[in-house]
């Protein structure tokens, strides 16, 4: 059903905004432990940066696992079965638990993945030792994020705001403690600090879900009796978008790997640079759940033009958006910097790559609406080859060769990623066409 520009834009702006704000308060974090970390050494920021590299790869391919919760639960909500949106939740509790321990399993092996992706030893120990602490973090990460995905699906995005603003204070007043503190502990603390917090986010939010106005509603008080069983199609969804999480960040690693080759003082900068982007790139995550949640809204009513206006005027709004967050990251990119370190040499190698990363920024941007309003309809596993041979065939070869080869240095690194964010781009595009015509 046809509906004004006007009415989509509120319908965004209502869905959008509160899901910006709480992933920008996830992202938040990662920052706030960076300009905490960058007041004491180097070291300590190439310990967190580098830690990050296996760290991301696990946490995004995690609550790639659970992206079944937001379609699942929209496409019910979108025919009115509001009972089964909430089963849709409680199935996945136990779900995004077992992926989250997996998950901080696999970090125990981080010092060997960094050590045989040839980064320094001093620097793979000190990871090693952030990244078992994190690890311990993933469950609760994924647990937060399952149910935020639930409250999303049903119009009720703000609660996990609320969470997320708290957790952020928690966040800086622990770095403070453990950081600075007496003994300092420096990037281990900083990871102590952002473990509690996420542990906060998971029990806080899973509250509010059972107590929330109207929770007879949606049955979230139900059993999960054979949730294997019957949150199979879910669990589908959140394969494909796992694999295709899992794989984009492992090429994003790869290009801190390279970061690194470069030495402690770039990988430190690189790191600076990646995180500012990644800040503001909450924007266009929070876009794309919009888009996601009214397409799979119009998917569960069958109502295919409603599907198509919800993307594209998704993707027109990502451009309005993103465009001069994009320009302000070349044209303010100096006081960017300063926000994270005093260090003469590292505030001007961030600032020159703060410059590099703002053009891939747009592209980027309306790539990552454009995915979610392709799984909004449903769409699983073609986005997802379509990914790894961007990323993998695109991306990180031409990093390398325009990096190391062809002498580039660090901007090589983001010439790839503007090609392969460009590509997948136009495929995303011509595949949600193909799918909501």
């Amino acid at each position: 059903m046809r509906q004004p520009i006007r009415q989509h834009l509120a319908d965004m702006a209502r869905l959008a905004a509160p899901v910006v704000l709480s992933r920008t308060g996830l992202m938040t974090m990662a920052v706030v432990n960076l300009a905490f970390l960058g007041r004491i050494a180097v070291d300590e920021v190439a310990f967190m940066a580098a830690a990050g590299v296996p760290l991301t790869i696990i946490l995004v391919a995690c609550n790639g696992l659970t992206t079944g919760t937001l379609v699942m639960a929209s496409h019910a909500y979108g025919r009115g079965d509001l009972a089964e949106a909430g089963r849709v939740w409680r199935r996945s509790l136990p779900f995004a638990a077992l992926v989250g321990f997996l998950g901080g399993f696999l970090c125990l092996g981080g010092e060997w993945v960094l050590r045989a992706t040839g980064q320094d030893a001093k620097v793979a120990t000190g990871a090693a030792e952030v990244l078992h602490i994190l690890g311990f973090s993933l469950p609760g990460n994924a647990l937060f994020l399952t149910t935020a995905f639930f409250l999303e699906a049903i119009k009720r995005p703000m609660p996990a705001v609320v969470v997320i603003v708290v957790a952020n204070l928690l966040n800086a007043g622990l770095n403070l403690l453990l950081v600075f503190g007496e003994p300092a502990m420096g990037a281990v603390g900083s990871a102590i600090a952002t473990s509690a917090a996420r542990w906060f986010m998971a029990l806080a939010l899973i509250a509010y879900a059972l107590l929330m106005p109207g929770h007879g509603l949606y049955a979230v008080r139900d059993k999960a009796a054979g949730w294997w069983r019957d949150s199979a199609t879910a669990r589908q969804i959140g394969y494909a978008s796992g694999v295709s999480a899992a794989l984009e960040a492992s090429a994003f690693g790869s290009m801190t790997i390279f970061a690194g080759w470069f030495g402690a003082p770039i990988l430190a900068a690189y790191a600076i640079a990646l995180n500012a982007w990644s800040l503001v790139f909450m924007s266009a995550i929070g876009l794309g759940i919009g888009a996601a949640v009214r397409v799979g809204h119009a998917a569960g009513a069958g109502d295919r033009p409603g599907m198509r206006e919800a993307g594209w005027v998704a993707l027109a709004i990502a451009f309005i958006v993103m465009t001069p967050i994009s320009v302000s990251f070349d044209v303010f990119r100096d006081k960017l910097a300063a926000i994270f370190t005093k260090d003469p040499a590292l505030l001007a190698d961030s600032a020159a790559m703060l410059a590099m990363c703002a053009w891939v920024i747009l592209m980027d941007s309306g790539k990552t609406v454009m995915l979610q309003a392709v799984r909004g309809t449903g769409d699983t596993w073609v986005p997802t080859r379509a990914q790894f041979v961007l990323v993998f065939g695109v991306m990180v070869p031409s990093a390398y060769v325009l990096a190391f080869p062809l002498g580039f240095g660090p901007s090589g690194l983001f010439l790839g990623m503007l090609a392969a964010a460009t590509g997948s781009l136009l495929f995303l595009c011509w595949r949600f066409w193909m799918r909501s015509r």
